[in-house]
């Protein structure tokens, strides 16, 4: 009895691996394919600026200014240049200057890019 016990343990933690295993290839493989699409809109963009097409700000509203950690969470429009379409979303900002400028519900114009692998707003301005 003793040894069906050990052996039932053994398979449980067995399983338990592999699920949690495939749960993180599959966690992966939705950063992958997410990465995969910014990484195609990142080409498309760097192609548009040998044309000498700039980047179009993006209309935006400060959810949360966060000054100490240098990051603020915006309600955006579609980032075209990142393949991403509307949503809410917490960005680096690549001067923490930027957010001595607004507050949250201020609306704004940004543009953001991905800077060493994070998304991060290199412009920020206060709309009209």
């Amino acid at each position: 009895m003793k040894a069906f016990t050990k052996i039932s343990a053994v398979a449980l933690i067995a399983a338990m691996s592999i699920a949690t295993a495939f749960a993180q290839e599959a966690k992966h493989g939705e950063h992958a394919t997410h990465g995969m699409a910014a990484a195609q809109a990142g080409h498309g963009s760097a192609h548009a600026g040998h044309q000498g097409d700039a980047v179009e700000m993006t209309d935006g509203e400060v959810k949360k200014a966060d000054k100490e950690a240098g990051k603020i969470t915006l309600r955006h429009g579609e980032l075209k240049n990142l393949g991403m379409g509307a949503m809410t979303m917490v960005f680096r900002v690549k001067d923490p200057a930027m957010l001595t400028q607004v507050k949250a519900g201020d609306k704004v114009k940004f543009v953001a890019e991905r800077v060493n692998g994070a998304f991060t707003v290199v412009q920020l301005v206060p709309a009209k």
